[in-house]
């Protein structure tokens, strides 16, 4: 794996941070809850392993570079920027954009504006240096 980019991504599993449970708009507790449990099936509840759920594991050194996108109306604001300080702690380049009064998947709700257009420029702008390389 060369790199992460991690698009306002989905990571805990276990919804027990503060902005996972805030009602905000597009991706609400009960959307996250009702995209857990789909996604992990029986699992949901119990014992996730790492893979299924990043934000559960102990040790992120070796991991690849990683970007991470997240707005500040997002619910996965704070398993995300825990996520970013982790990598960075284990040694892992980690890029974290905040995007302020933006909800989950603004840029695609609203493509057009100078948010969601900052937003994809930065991105393509990182992963041009990755390339690159």
């Amino acid at each position: 794996m060369a790199f992460q980019l991690l698009i306002y991504p989905m990571l805990d599993d276990r919804m027990t941070t503060p902005s996972s449970r805030w009602e905000v708009p597009v991706w609400t507790p009960r959307s996250n809850e009702a995209g857990w449990r789909a996604y992990l099936g029986p699992l949901f509840g119990g014992d996730v392993p790492p893979y299924a759920a990043a934000a559960r594991a102990a040790d992120l050194r070796g991991l690849p570079p990683a970007y991470l996108m997240v707005g500040s109306l997002d619910g996965f604001l704070d398993e995300d920027v825990d996520y970013a300080m982790r990598l960075t702690h284990a040694g892992v380049p980690a890029d974290l954009r905040l995007y302020a009064g933006a909800p989950h998947g603004f840029d695609g709700l609203t493509p057009g504006t100078r948010l969601a257009r900052l937003a994809r420029r930065d991105m393509e702008e990182w992963l041009a240096r990755q390339f690159a390389a």
